[in-house]
């Protein structure tokens, strides 16, 4: 028999659950040809993969590679590549690049994180979202859900209240000819300014569009500090009155104040599974969040969008109420480090109180200075998860990988050559995951975890095609990896840095990292649901 690539001498774990074994895999045509303890034949490309755990490739559940534009600008999506992930879901938190109604639509949902006066948006439909992406030769599969807000937007542009019958309706039909264009479901941002605008009512009825056609409904929280109880109820609410399966993004408890809840909001959890409720989460390995620093504002200070939260901060009456406002909100300002800054990126690594202490101004007031030169889109990390938190999560059975990360390349890539810091979880989240809770603390089995990074979100999402998996006429994603070197490199204060121990990675059957360098191939496809 000819192959394609044979895997041999291999340690198969196959993303099920099942116990490890030896075995060998012929790929041939963008699938498993043969897999067994041992497989006859010969091959343009040979793996000895003695010492090495034989896997299928891992799945990121929430990726942001495309509201950061980085699918067009770094389409190998080398950082996503380079840690074994092979497929990727784009439209999270709320925020996706279709379906829009006119292209400017796009521009006004990612221009937190995106200059947009340096994109080109030619689609509306998601169908033609898909052609285009198709034409960019990404690296790794990509599908997407459809941003409750760029839903939002579309129909109420920048408005930030509470919609009428005739929006919600008119927002179901665009994300319904979406969802049929094969979007695997819809993302709620409930934190950001036109997420928390939406009443019960909006949410359901979008809720009830997704049930109807079996796709997901993923929730990035109202509130993930001290009122993380609300959040979780509000979650079980919408689930119970619309029947659709809900997946809880980056699920955590942030802040000190929120940790000792984090026991009872798993609690919620199980009640509303036990009672039938369709409820997963996902979180990634690390202490520190990468988001916006204009979430930290009070709640009710963040509502009004964009303009209105600049306007106040400009407004010297307005912008002491914000000050004092912050000043009650108890933040720990030498644990902000700012990550990314729009005009001023040589803010980068240094505390808000660093900042405050060589402007001489109170911290509050060097909060809003920052958000004001920079049009609020400034990026920080700050040190507020509580690790055994992290732990506890992990060790549910519901409770899967995903690293809320963004594909890049290293070295040369805009982010690095500015002097803006990226999370390290672009870089090493699976790396991190894997060396941290299963090597170091026992905390998962490697079969336990990789099915958390595998075959879980395949069902999840309801991939076809037994994705997710390591059998015969499985799609051929493969990622081969060293248990005992396997290891993430990247830091906040140096992160565009590959891991190591994942020396082969293999998209649709063809090689993309060989010998632990990437290849020019770029075998990625659109993922439909």
């Amino acid at each position: 028999m000819k192959f394609d690539v044979l895997i041999q001498n291999g340690t198969l774990i196959d993303g099920t659950g099942k116990k490890a074994c030896a075995g060998a895999i012929g790929v041939k045509d963008g699938t498993i040809d043969e897999i067994g303890p041992r497989v006859k034949g010969n091959a343009t490309t040979v793996i000895d993969a003695t010492g090495l755990i034989v896997c299928p490739g891992f799945i990121d559940m929430t990726n942001h590679s495309d509201t950061h534009w980085t699918l067009f600008d770094y389409p190998s999506q080398a950082s996503m590549l380079r840690q074994g992930i092979t497929s990727i879901i784009g439209g999270s938190c709320g925020t996706s690049l279709a379906p829009l109604i006119h292209g400017s639509v796009s521009a006004e949902s990612i221009q937190k994180w995106v200059d947009v006066s340096q994109i080109n948006v030619n689609w509306l439909r998601m169908k033609e979202f898909f052609e285009e992406l198709q034409h960019h030769n990404v690296g790794v599969h990509f599908g997407t859900l459809v941003g409750h807000s760029t839903l939002r937007r579309n129909i109420m542009h920048d408005a930030v209240r509470l919609a009428n019958i005739s929006e919600i309706e008119r927002m179901g039909y665009l994300l319904d000819q979406a969802l049929e264009e094969h979007a695997f479901g819809l993302s709620l941002g409930l934190m950001f300014s036109h997420g928390r605008s939406a009443a019960d009512e909006e949410i359901t009825e979008l809720a009830k569009v997704v049930a109807s056609r079996d796709r997901l409904l993923t929730i990035h929280l109202r509130d993930e500090g001290k009122n993380i109880l609300p959040a979780v109820t509000e979650v079980l609410r919408i689930a119970r009155t619309s029947g659709v399966r809900v997946h809880i993004v980056h699920f955590k408890a942030l802040g000190r104040e929120s940790w000792s809840q984090l026991a009872r909001a798993l609690q919620l959890i199980r009640a509303g599974r036990e009672e039938g409720l369709d409820i997963t989460v996902s979180t990634f390995p690390y202490k520190r969040t990468g988001s916006l620093l204009y979430t930290l504002l009070p709640a009710t200070n963040r509502d009004g969008g964009k303009d209105m939260i600049l306007e106040a901060i400009k407004n010297p009456s307005h912008r002491r109420l914000l000050a004092g406002n912050l000043n009650g909100a108890t933040l720990h300002y030498e644990k902000i480090i700012v990550a990314s800054a729009k005009h001023t990126p040589q803010f980068a690594g240094k505390s808000i109180a660093e900042l405050a202490e060589h402007w001489a101004l109170r911290p509050e007031e060097a909060f809003l200075e920052i958000l004001a030169v920079n049009e609020l889109a400034v990026t920080i990390f700050s040190e507020t998860i509580n690790e055994k938190n992290m732990e506890t999560i992990y060790r549910q059975p519901y409770a899967y990988f995903a690293s809320d990360g963004i594909g890049y390349e290293a070295p040369g890539n805009t982010a690095e050559s500015t002097g803006n810091l990226v999370h390290p979880r672009s870089f090493g989240a699976s790396a991190r995951f894997l060396a941290d809770m299963v090597r170091t603390k026992s905390l998962l089995s490697w079969e336990d975890a990789i099915s958390k990074m595998t075959l879980a979100p395949a069902l999840l999402l309801r991939l076809r095609d037994n994705r997710g998996t390591l059998q015969k006429d499985a799609p051929a994603d493969i990622t081969l990896f060293d248990p005992a070197k396997i290891k993430d490199n990247a830091t906040y204060e140096h992160p565009f840095q590959y891991p190591t121990g994942i020396p082969w990675v293999l998209v649709g059957g063809k090689v993309a990292v060989a010998n632990n360098e990437l290849t020019q191939v770029r075998s990625g496809t659109i993922l439909q649901a």
